[in-house]
């Protein structure tokens, strides 16, 4: 864990990175759980442009050739309702004649109707909760914005399917909303990108199912203890994406931030707290900050706060905190730069996606550098940076998506 301990003369912010590993001899000591896959395909009218559909169901076969026999699996259609394509009845486990089963069901969707993703998540949740037991992990697909049901009821089903399975989201073409995809695999413990076409959904697919194999320690919680007068300001991941967590709360001076599934990793995560001012010379617990497997409590650290009159000390940033604060200042400028670009504010786009290329040359983000070149057009020389006038609808998706991408650095000795 690294701290930013040293506080000036009535500050009240302390900032902590924690880092949260699982090695493969905590990987492999894990009990072996049951396994649930949910595929859910837009099947919106939409889909039926260029190779999207097409790509979508060679991608779903290219995931269910991942399965290993013997894992519980369901294809669900979504479009202004959600349907289970295959099985029909109680759910199967893979195996050939399931997945040649599941490949005929796939053969007879055609494209029509809408999208309700808070819908096609209420499904996936019905299954999930069939075997309560299971890690249960879903993919949902779209091409398209969730225009079929309110807003609040897309939030009102993530809510009620945190815990009961991680979800993976990926936009395919130019219509989906990034924030609606941001959404939907935050709440739920999950990863989001786009794709241009069809055609690059099948390695994608494979990509993710692969990924949801290796993740074979079930539900890891943070979770955060804070003492009187001390509040938690807020707890994200930091790497290798940055998410918000989303807290439930265990006792009055307690948080639990489920962090879902889990394989051979490491993860950061960036804490803050807010304490009450003490007097010079003085030390407070700021936080104790535990991982949790089940109910057992795998790691601990804790979270220190010093006042201090040496304004060297109380100044030192901490590099992995300044780091990861950076990184986050960088997702923020990109979408707001956006947002601003698509308002017709070409001044303040111009100056947020300054600040962000600006940041991902000092923190070594050398992703999200490559695709602001795609929008804006840096001069060398002395850096000035002008909005490029044409620019492809999905190199701007791609962008915004992959903004919460960071930069991994390492703990400090």
């Amino acid at each position: 864990m690294d701290n930013n301990q040293y506080l000036a003369d009535g500050a009240d912010t302390v900032d902590a990175v924690v880092t949260v590993a699982a090695d493969h001899r905590f990987a492999a000591a894990a009990p072996v759980q049951e396994r649930l896959e949910i595929i859910i395909i837009d099947c919106s009218g939409s889909m039926a442009a260029g190779d999207r559909f097409l790509g979508a169901r060679r991608a779903t076969e290219a995931a269910l050739d991942e399965l290993p026999d013997g894992t519980l699996f369901a294809i669900v259609a979504g479009t202004h309702e959600a349907h289970v394509v295959y099985p029909r009845g109680e759910l199967v486990r893979a195996d050939p004649r399931t997945r040649a089963e599941a490949r005929r069901a796939l053969d007879t969707l055609r494209p029509y109707g809408g999208t309700a993703m808070g819908t096609w998540l209420g499904m996936a949740r019905t299954l999930a909760a069939r075997y309560p037991q299971a890690m249960s992990h879903a993919i949902l697909l779209t091409d398209g914005k969730n225009e079929h049901e309110q807003p609040a009821q897309l939030m009102a089903e993530i809510g009620a399917s945190r815990g009961r399975f991680t979800c993976d989201c990926r936009g395919v073409g130019t219509g989906p909303v990034v924030d609606e995809l941001r959404t939907i695999a935050s709440g739920l413990n999950g990863t989001m990108d786009v794709v241009p076409d069809g055609a690059g959904l099948v390695a994608d697919f494979r990509a993710m199912m692969q990924s949801s194999m290796a993740k074979i320690v079930p539900d890891l919680t943070l979770r955060v203890w804070t003492p009187a007068g001390a509040t938690v300001r807020f707890v994200k991941q930091v790497a290798p994406t940055i998410e918000e967590l989303s807290r439930t709360d265990s006792a009055a001076q307690v948080g639990d931030y489920p962090l879902g599934n889990w394989g051979v990793e490491e993860r950061d995560y960036h804490i803050q707290v807010r304490v009450e001012p003490a007097a010079v010379g003085r030390e407070k617990l700021a936080a104790r900050v535990s991982v949790l497997a089940g109910d057992e409590v795998i790691g601990q650290g804790l979270v220190k706060a010093l006042w201090t009159a040496d304004t060297e000390l109380s100044t030192r940033i901490n590099a992995r905190v300044a780091h990861y604060t950076g990184q986050a200042e960088l997702a923020q400028a990109v979408q707001e730069g956006l947002a601003a670009r698509k308002d017709g504010d070409l001044d303040t786009a111009t100056a947020k996606l300054k600040r962000a290329v600006e940041l991902a040359a000092e923190s070594g983000n050398d992703g999200t550098a490559k695709l602001l070149r795609t929008v804006v057009e840096v001069d060398e020389r002395d850096g000035t940076v002008k909005l490029r006038r044409q620019v492809d609808d999905f190199d701007e998706m791609a962008l915004d998506a992959r903004s919460t991408k960071t930069a991994r650095v390492r703990k400090e000795n």
